[in-house]
């Protein structure tokens, strides 16, 4: 993974810098597909937490992966009190009526995460 462009709270931007649209807190433990997400979405202009962190309580969106352990994420995601968007594969259908059923704001394939996930969060925002 690249550097971040995380910064604190009440921080503004260093001269120069496009101000983010949203803070995006992203659990993806997948590092390949979730370094590729973490780039298209500072590409786009947001700051991404690790969902993990405390500073995750201060995103605008959550971002989750529901490829593994799916049953305790979409439990702990549900919660949130953001806009959650949960990705998942294809093939597991369960997995996407489970995490609608918990209250996820969007679920959508993987497939169409790697695509479209900046527009995706950016929808969910509008």
């Amino acid at each position: 993974m690249g550097p971040s462009r995380v910064r604190a709270p009440g921080v503004p931007p260093a001269p120069g810098a496009v101000a983010a649209v949203a803070r995006v807190a992203l659990l993806c433990p997948d590092l390949l597909f979730g370094s590729r997400l973490r780039s298209a979405l500072e590409n786009a202009g947001h700051e991404v937490l690790d969902a993990a962190a405390a500073a995750a309580a201060e995103a605008d969106v959550l971002v989750v992966d529901l490829t593994d352990d799916a049953e305790s994420r979409v439990a702990g995601a549900a919660g949130s009190g953001m806009p959650v968007l949960g990705f998942y594969s294809h093939v597991e259908q369960d997995v996407r009526q489970a995490a609608e059923a918990a209250g996820f704001t969007r679920v959508v394939p993987r497939s169409r995460m790697a695509r479209e996930g900046p527009a995706l969060v950016e929808a969910l925002l509008a």
